[in-house]
């Protein structure tokens, strides 16, 4: 009898900021191998933080020679731990980043499998060597620039599917053009980063899918009028605005080349000779379309038409699923990056926030000692930063540049009372002011987009059931007691109605794992919060990084190994292959056959990664992968020891209504912590155990430097600084089949009384808004 086959697998890459990934997964999407390359410690010699240089003028960059170094390093590895020749088809993905390649580009199908790749293709093969990323605002000038010649956002969301935002690709062009023109001359063609990997992969030049393509600011998405014979196409009109001239236009075109407009179900080439010959991988190894991290990470969550996917980290992201191509200047709106040509068009919303991570890091470093001191104050203050109803807190930090509303506003701004001030009387509100920002920031554009039909007839949770039903039962939707609800307060929606806000929160990056945020973001859309059980458990061992914890998959590089498998079952032409309706369908149902022929064992969430909850403490400094995440000091001045009387002032502000919030932990208190955290309740996940302290339990040690207004000046820091606890992160609370199915797993359920507090603070909040926007504050 011969020997059984081995089992196929399918390899995903993400090129992130910091490190680059692989996740190798078998037929049925069971994970089965992880491999990752970090840049600042196996290639240090470029002295990177975070994977980038930081330079004066919001400048960020990275040096592409690293990638290619980090590419050879990344093979290395697979093929030392993985028989390569079972790998039949390998998606991807990276981060957005253009590659500026120097005439001649260098023929990558003629590389020597003697030799890595690095030292073939050298930095001299690139024009532009250290190429801004996503985090780069040093363009938001040119992208203003081009978004009024245009006429202004509206028509220029209208024409190119997006408005100005600081890291568009047009607006990158046109700065290399303006501050670099021998850049510019020496130019032979321009990818994506996206591009870049899949073109070291084939062996040959790749283009950018429509998705990316539409994010560009330069095409023109045919939309409805595809069924007119209207082609997607790029605008020669906004390339000639580029380049200055007519034929500088027409040379960013074909710097950019042809876009790949089938929807991603295809391959776009076999794997490289190079690759075969030096590796070992099967010649007849397919290469998929990659995609941007982003849109990567939204297909490895399966998302369903009701829900939302919300991504923490340098910029936030809520994503969710559109049937109908509307652009406005309310949101960017790319096409489905995995549908086959043969489905309707589908969409994904995007809403964003360049204000994320680094205003979290700088309110970590200014007004605690450690995250697990933000997260307790975030979790134990009060909605809106007071007890009161009439004297709520507001604060919006935009330390940079953004996109609409905000493109032309920044700085640091808290109101109390409605009045602009330059510090709370409370310092504790302003961890808590800054997380409810930036949650409100997405409620309210999400129901800002509603009246464009973007989202067709129905939006939210009343366009499909899914299996976690809204709290609230019943046709009767609960009103706040005494409140006016027939003109909305002077909004264009109903801050009260849930109905159309999202069914399901899906959250990622680092900041969701904290307690406190993932409560406050169900409670803000009232919307059970779920995460993939590969973050939950990689959680527990590192709780406050964006990069994945050793042994742990990063959700981009799986989407791409998703869409890998996808691919190769069509290529392949199984009737099991060839799939049932669209990426997620096929997703779906291969992960219930696993479910079933695993007797409904959990998916795999790592590869021989530590275990355990992290004993390390959470100290400052040592937080999420931002421009600030290393060596940062940023307000260690006031990071001093509070002394045993300030101690029990604070002990003593449990029983206390006025002067104040209540610091200290009471039943109301209590019931607001919902989230399981202690250490008394199990999980259903693999690898999280949980053996510290609840998470919200008050510590004094860690909240340095921060004074009550009935605090005297006089005190002294302790002799013998406490070390600050560990931040002890989300865990999973009971989850059905169907969701633990797709690898996700309740985090945080809603509460009704929460979602109706907070929707009495939105008109207030949009008013607060608008003063900014107009610049009268």
């Amino acid at each position: 009898m011969p020997p059984k086959p081995l089992p196929t697998l399918f390899l995903g890459l993400e090129l992130a900021t910091d490190q680059l990934r692989a996740s190798i997964v078998d037929e049925n999407l069971e994970l089965v191998g992880v491999e990752v390359v970090d840049f600042d410690t196996e290639i240090a010699e470029y002295q990177t933080q975070g994977g980038i240089f930081t330079t004066p003028g919001e400048a960020y960059t990275t040096p592409v020679e690293m990638w290619l170094k980090g590419f050879d390093m990344l093979f290395e590895k697979l093929g030392k731990n993985y028989e390569l020749l079972r790998i039949k088809a390998i998606g991807g993905a990276a981060q957005q980043a253009l590659v500026w390649w120097k005439a001649p580009v260098p023929p990558l199908h003629a590389l020597d499998p003697r030799l890595p790749i690095h030292a073939q293709i050298t930095s001299q093969s690139f024009s532009l060597q250290n190429p801004p990323i996503a985090q780069d605002t040093s363009a938001h000038t040119h992208a203003l620039a081009l978004e009024a010649a245009l006429g202004g956002p509206d028509l220029m969301a209208s024409r190119v599917g997006t408005c100005a935002h600081p890291s568009l690709v047009a607006a990158q062009l046109l700065r290399v053009r303006e501050a670099w023109p021998d850049v510019w001359a020496r130019t032979g063609r321009v990818q994506m980063a996206s591009s870049f990997l899949a073109s070291l992969l084939t062996g040959q030049l790749v283009g950018m899918g429509e998705a990316e393509a539409s994010s560009t600011g330069l095409w023109v998405h045919a939309g409805a009028q595809a069924s007119a014979g209207v082609q997607s196409h790029w605008d020669e009109g906004v390339m000639e605005i580029v380049g200055g001239n007519r034929e500088e236009g027409r040379r960013i075109w074909t710097w950019l080349g042809d876009v790949d407009v089938s929807g991603g179900r295809r391959r776009i080439g076999n794997i490289s000779r190079y690759l075969v010959d030096r590796f070992g991988f099967d010649p007849e190894t397919i290469v998929t379309p990659f995609t941007s991290d982003y849109l990567s990470s939204y297909l490895s969550v399966c998302p369903s038409p009701s829900d939302a996917v919300l991504t923490f980290g340098p910029m936030d992201i809520m994503m969710a699923p559109a049937p109908n191509y509307i652009p406005t200047r309310l949101y960017n709106l790319y096409p489905h990056p995995a549908q086959d040509a043969s489905e309707k068009k589908r969409y994904i919303v995007m809403l964003t926030s360049r204000n994320a991570d680094v205003p979290r890091a700088l309110v970590r470093d200014m007004y605690t000692k450690s995250w697990s001191a933000f997260d307790r104050l975030v979790a134990i203050v009060p909605p809106g930063g007071s007890i009161g109803l009439d004297d709520k807190l507001f604060s919006f930090w935009l330390l940079q540049g953004d996109s609409y509303p905000y493109s032309h506003v920044k700085g640091i701004y808290r109101f109390e009372t409605g009045i602009k001030v330059n510090e709370f009387r409370d310092l504790r509100a302003n961890p808590r002011c800054l997380v409810e920002s930036q949650i409100f920031s997405f409620r309210v554009r999400w129901s800002r987009t509603l009246p464009t039909g973007v989202f067709g007839t129905a939006a939210g949770r009343a366009r499909t059931a899914n299996s976690t039903p809204s709290p609230i039962s019943g046709g009767q939707q609960k009103r706040a007691t005494g409140v006016n609800n027939s003109n909305n307060m002077g909004l264009p929606f109903d801050p009260y109605d849930y109905a159309t806000l999202p069914g399901r929160i899906i959250a990622t990056g680092a900041a969701a794992n904290f307690p406190s945020i993932a409560n406050l973001a169900g409670d803000v859309f009232n919307a059970p919060v779920l995460m993939p059980t590969t973050q939950i458990d990689a959680a527990q061992v590192i709780p406050h990084r964006n990069a994945p914890a050793v042994g742990f998959p990063a959700r981009a590089a799986l989407g791409g190994a998703y869409v890998a498998r996808w691919v190769w079952g069509k290529e392949k032409g199984t009737p099991a292959g060839t799939g049932r309706g669209g990426f997620e369908e096929e997703v779906r149902r291969l992960l219930s056959k696993r479910w079933a022929a695993n007797g409904g064992a959990p998916l795999r969430t790592n590869i021989n990664a530590p275990g355990g909850t992290s004993k390390a403490p959470s100290a400052a400094n040592s937080g999420a992968s931002t421009p600030y995440g290393h060596g940062s000091r940023l307000g260690s001045s006031v990071l001093v020891e509070e002394e045993e009387e300030e101690v029990e002032e604070m002990e003593m502000e449990r029983a206390a209504a006025q002067g104040g919030f209540n610091i200290g932990f009471n039943e109301t208190d209590m019931a607001r912590l919902r989230t399981v955290t202690n250490s008394t309740v199990g999980t259903t996940m693999s690898g999280s155990t949980l053996g510290d302290a609840s998470s919200t339990a008050f510590a004094p040690s860690d909240l340095g430097g921060l004074t009550t207004p009935n605090s005297g000046p006089g005190s002294e820091p302790s002799a013998t600084p406490a070390a600050p606890s560990a931040l002890q992160p989300v865990t999973a609370m009971p989850t059905s089949d169907a969701e633990i199915q797709l690898g996700l797993a309740k985090v945080a359920e809603p509460d009704v009384d929460a979602f109706m507090s907070y929707a009495a603070l939105v008109p207030e909040y949009c008013r607060l808004e608008g003063l900014l926007i107009k610049a009268i504050v």
